[in-house]
């Protein structure tokens, strides 16, 4: 309590000071720096007598993380990606990089540079400048009413606003990043009560609110000035567009605020089919950015719900598509493929105070958004999250949902995204679940957030991981390690030579991709058979094309992958198996016995050739996973390495114990 009490001193000392007081120390640091920066368009005034969109129906009573991230704040802690519970004060140093302690100056933000050369990992400052926290406090006021959470949200956002002044420093560097803490700006200001709250009753009150809507007007401006260009943009120009809707529809207390909503509807609706396929797969191929993705377009589709005026039927099928997908390549255990780049995507503060899986949270908001049985089976119940958007009646309906019997898994081809699910016994304890990559690199010129993972797949058993994606382990981090869970070998496929299918130009950039072609795609009661091969490797001597069957067995559930190297010569290669954390690999007679608890899978390697069994290895790099942002843990990687002449074919099989 005595953190509690040290905040509610500090808003207390706030209301004592007079209005000249408070306007003097709120504006003294952005007086000077803006004083440097000449040409900035005064902010308007603002009129409270229009009503902003509520698309935030809180049901406080439902659990979540949000009790025990609210307290950590109280006290001075913070979850940033890596850092867990980092002691950063309350309020923290917004411009100071929580991960190493550099401190940023007041520089025009739009200059800042974004450390290619790894000095720094920028993603640190930014994860905690997005105040996913203010959500949880926010949260905690309403299920409390403890005045303290409140205070909180006062001194956070005074502090801020302070410290941050537009456009300087390193929170104005990042279109997507404003718009993220734009939205969570959104979500707690529909918490506190709007522009009624409480927090806004005495003096001091009413100055935080017009500083705090002065820089939501900053906010969305810039938004609308710095749009990422639609060819090199991937998902951060949804976020904008999105984070621009959503600012429109709930502060609808200026003109320009009709401009911000026509400009993120009309944008959504040209660059939702140009990067997410009909069949729902984000053409990043990344399951980071299929997550976000959602968050973001979801929380939009809401608020335009909650205008009056929805979205199109055509994007509402994409958001349909998009769960579909992810019900698709989940496991009966809720495992979901790591396939891409990954930045531990809870940019929204609704989602770290939830807590849970946040694909299963995905799926039970698709369910009540779409009316669909199979998402409420795979979700498997009510998140918190979903509880938060959808209304006190949402149980009643979630519910009324799990009595139909509907298949959980109802697509298993997504040939646009190029994702394939293979197996049996789908979503029960017996299942057999493979989900294998035959689609392009990433999308964009520059593919940025792909792997070079052509032709990978997982494997998991009875809801158990075998098979995975390593993950992406940094961004901005060690170049090695960047390079490293980016490139083929990192991957469940075959490496010809020592070179990665595709020529890296940077830590976000493919400066020579490759082309992914589907053969023949065929699943009936016998089983599944998937034929694909791609030409990465073409640049090599003997113009080598790597060929890829899986074939799926459903009488002896068991998998037979045959890979072969269609060239002009010889090719030394390497086929990566890269096994969960949890399993325990022993060699076998055959090859290699994988356990993960009471489940056993073997693995029958092809004949000749040199096995290795590698565990936290950093020459070569293998053997680690990295399950959130800038953390890895050792695993296991089974390796096996031969020549493979012209005509010749490998074949490694899979059965259970």
């Amino acid at each position: 309590m005595a953190d509690k009490n040290r905040v509610g001193w500090y808003w207390k000392r706030l209301r004592d000071m007079s209005v000249s007081d408070i306007v003097g120390r709120a504006g003294s640091t952005a007086a000077q720096v803006v004083g440097r920066y000449r040409g900035a368009v005064p902010v308007p005034p603002f009129r409270l007598d229009r009503t902003g969109a509520r698309w935030l129906l809180p049901e406080v009573s439902a659990e979540g993380d949000f009790m025990g991230v609210a307290d950590e704040v109280m006290s001075g802690h913070w979850r940033v990606l890596a850092l867990d519970q980092a002691p950063l004060g309350l309020p923290p140093d917004w411009n100071c990089n929580p991960l190493d302690g550099e401190h940023f100056p007041l520089n025009d933000g739009r200059t800042l540079s974004r450390r290619e050369d790894g000095s720094g990992d920028i993603k640190y400052l930014w994860t905690l400048n997005r105040h996913r926290e203010l959500v949880s406090l926010g949260l905690a006021w309403r299920k409390t009413g403890c005045r303290d959470y409140l205070d909180a949200i006062g001194v956070l956002m005074s502090d801020w606003l302070e410290k941050s002044p537009y456009p300087h420093g390193p929170n104005w560097s990042s279109a997507v990043e404003v718009a993220l803490r734009l939205m969570n700006w959104a979500t707690v200001w529909q918490l506190i009560g709007g522009p009624n709250s409480a927090l806004f009753a005495e003096p001091v009150g009413k100055v935080l609110r017009s500083d705090w809507l002065g820089s939501v007007w900053r906010h969305a401006e810039f938004i609308q000035a710095h749009l990422s260009r639609p060819a090199s943009a991937g998902s951060d120009r949804l976020g904008e567009l999105a984070g621009l809707y959503v600012a429109g529809a709930t502060w609808p207390y200026w003109s320009q605020a009709k401009v911000w909503r026509a400009t993120g509807r009309d944008g959504l609706e040209q660059e939702v089919p140009r990067q997410i396929s009909a069949d729902g797969v984000v053409l990043e191929h990344s399951m980071a950015a299929q997550r976000m993705t959602w968050d973001v377009l979801s929380i939009a589709a809401l608020a335009a719900r909650a205008t009056g005026r929805e979205f199109s039927h055509a994007l509402g099928c994409r958001l349909e598509a998009m769960a579909e997908y992810v019900a698709a390549v989940m496991d009966t255990g809720g495992n979901v493929p790591q396939f891409g780049d990954s930045d531990d995507g809870d940019a929204l503060g609704l989602g770290q105070a939830a807590g849970g899986c946040a694909y299963r949270s995905m799926l039970a908001t698709g369910a009540l958004l779409f009316s669909r049985p199979a998402f409420a089976r795979k979700a498997g119940m009510l998140d918190p999250r979903t509880r938060w958007l959808m209304g006190v009646d949402a149980a009643r309906q979630f519910d009324l949902l799990l009595l139909k019997a509907f298949p959980s898994t109802l697509r298993t081809a997504f040939p646009e995204g190029g994702v394939y699910v293979l197996g049996a016994h789908l979503d029960t304890p017996l299942e057999w679940r493979i989900v294998a990559d035959a689609g392009a690199l990433g999308a964009g010129a520059m593919a940025e957030h792909g792997h070079a993972d052509a032709l990978s797949f997982t494997l998991s058993v009875s809801g158990r991981e075998f098979l995975v994606d390593p993950g992406s382990g940094t961004y901005h981090g060690q170049r090695a390690w960047r390079d490293a869970f980016r490139s083929t070998a990192l991957h469940n496929t075959l490496v010809i030579g020592s070179e990665d299918q595709a020529v890296s130009g940077g830590r976000f950039l493919w400066k020579r991709k490759y082309a992914v072609s589907v053969i023949r795609w065929e699943s009936d009661a016998d089983g599944d058979v998937l034929v694909a091969e791609h030409d990465g490797y073409r640049r090599l001597s003997g113009k080598p094309v790597h060929r890829r069957t899986w074939s799926f067995d459903r009488k002896t559930d068991s998998l037979s992958v045959r890979d072969e190297v269609i060239a002009t010569m010889p090719q030394l290669v390497t086929l990566c198996w890269h096994f969960g954390e949890d399993c325990l690999v022993a060699r076998s007679t055959k090859g290699v016995a994988v356990h993960n608890g009471p489940v056993r899978v073997d693995m029958v390697l092809p004949s000749g050739g040199d096995v290795s069994i590698l565990q936290a290895s950093e020459q070569p790099f293998a053997g680690w996973i990295s399950r959130t942002y800038d953390r890895r843990v050792p695993a296991t990687t089974v390796t096996w390495r031969g020549t493979l002449s012209p005509g010749d074919v490998l074949e490694t099989e899979f059965r259970k114990g």
